[in-house]
C-alpha cells in the first residue's frame, strides 16, 4: 500500500477542530437529533460529495483531499492506524452515511429512544 502522505500539510487550526466537531457530530448526533433532521444532514453531506466531489472542509485545515486522502484517513493514521486510504475513502463518501442512517433509525424508532435534543 502506498501511501503519499499530504498528513504534514494539514493544519491544525480553528477549521479543523470545527471539522473535527461535525464529524463527532455525525456519530452523536444519533442519540441528540430527531431522525428526520440526522438523515437530512446526512444528505447534504451526500450531496456535497456528488455535485462537488470533495469535501468543502477541508479546504479550512488545508487538508488536500486529492487522491485517497481524506479527514478520517488523517484522523485515523494520527491514531496509528494504517488502513488502505482508498477503501476508507469510498467507505466515508457514501456508505458511512448509510450505516449511520442506519442506527438512528433502529435507535428512535426501533429501539423507541428518544432524542436526547430535538
Amino acid at each position: 500500500m502506498k501511501n503519499t502522505s499530504t498528513q504534514d500539510e494539514t493544519k491544525i487550526n480553528g477549521a479543523f477542530f470545527l471539522h473535527l466537531f461535525v464529524t463527532s457530530l455525525s456519530w452523536a448526533g444519533i442519540f441528540l437529533f430527531s431522525w428526520p433532521l440526522m438523515l437530512a444532514a446526512y444528505l447534504v453531506v451526500l450531496l456535497q460529495f456528488q455535485v462537488f466531489g470533495r469535501c468543502l472542509m477541508n479546504e479550512g485545515h488545508q487538508l488536500d483531499d486529492g487522491g485517497d486522502f481524506t479527514f478520517y484517513a488523517y484522523l485515523l493514521e494520527s491514531l496509528g492506524f494504517r488502513l488502505d486510504r482508498a477503501r476508507v475513502k469510498r467507505f466515508v463518501r457514501g456508505p458511512i452515511y448509510l450505516v449511520q442512517g442506519s442506527l438512528v433509525l433502529l435507535w428512535q424508532e426501533g429501539l423507541g429512544f428518544e432524542p436526547l435534543l430535538f
